[in-house]
């Protein structure tokens, strides 16, 4: 099932590896690999991109940023194929997201010698980002006909546990979500409490927010990272951060409740 309408769908910067996750599903969908293990492949995908960027081989750590990012479109799609979806892996997606996102910045800090202090804003100002592209994605996949319903627009208790997983499970890794990513969602939701009373955001719009999505994220850190430009990249996610008045504004002008 597609996660939007056919008139809903926009061009999403952060999708790039989209192409790749679909045909990786594709030859996955057969075998004994299940969304989990595809999931669980994406971290270690990272965390071998995070061993190129303490060695400087910085081309190395690109292309495993980039491939991270295809792998991580492949365990959704795989669900799809399977008719698999399930909330563990969701939350283990997301969960992986934010680990792999504290450290390779922390990488990053310690190679370029930054600031841990920047390094700590610019994680933060990532996280903010990534929620506010979550958080219009999911109200436009909500109010989408025939959208995909997985994702809430407000996550206030574990949901029930889907077939296939077990109900301690889903419970663990919610509350594991919650505490990683509460305080984001609260920010975000108090910068723009009413979005969700939004009837749709325009395709333009959602691809200008798309900028934001983690794939768009990780494409700047590895096209930044063979340009021997790491001493700019938390910088840079500092100042990024700023277009998060920019976009809301737009919004709350343009879109009004």
């Amino acid at each position: 099932m597609s996660k939007l309408a056919a008139q809903d769908k926009f061009l999403d910067l952060s999708d790039y590896g989209r192409t790749f996750g679909k045909f990786l599903a594709n030859q996955l969908k057969n075998t004994r690999f299940t969304p989990i293990h595809v999931t669980l492949l994406f971290g270690i995908c990272g965390l071998i991109a995070i061993y190129f960027i303490l060695d400087g081989s910085y081309f190395l750590a690109g292309f495993f940023i980039l491939l991270k990012s295809g792998i991580d479109a492949a365990d959704g799609e795989l669900a799809r194929l399977k008719k698999t979806p399930s909330y563990t892996g969701r939350y283990l997606d997301s969960v992986f997201d934010i680990i792999l996102n504290f450290l390779f910045l922390m990488t990053i800090c310690y190679v370029s010698k930054t600031n841990i202090w920047m390094t700590f804003l610019a994680f933060i100002g990532i996280q903010l980002q990534g929620t506010l592209y979550n958080y219009y994605y999911v109200i436009l996949r909500n109010k989408s006909v025939g959208g995909d319903t997985t994702s809430k627009i407000f996550e206030n208790k574990s949901p029930e546990a889907l077939p296939g997983e077990t109900q301690k499970s889903v419970d663990i890794l919610f509350l594991i979500y919650t505490i990683v990513y509460g305080a984001f969602d609260k920010i975000i939701h108090t910068l723009d409490k009413d979005a969700y009373k939004v009837k749709t955001f325009p395709n333009w719009f959602m691809t200008l927010v798309s900028i934001y999505g983690l794939g768009f994220q990780l494409l700047i850190i590895a096209v930044m990272l063979p340009m021997n430009l790491i001493e700019y990249i938390i910088p840079f996610f500092i100042l990024y951060t700023t277009l998060i008045f920019v976009i809301i504004g737009i919004r709350k002008v343009f879109f009004k409740v």
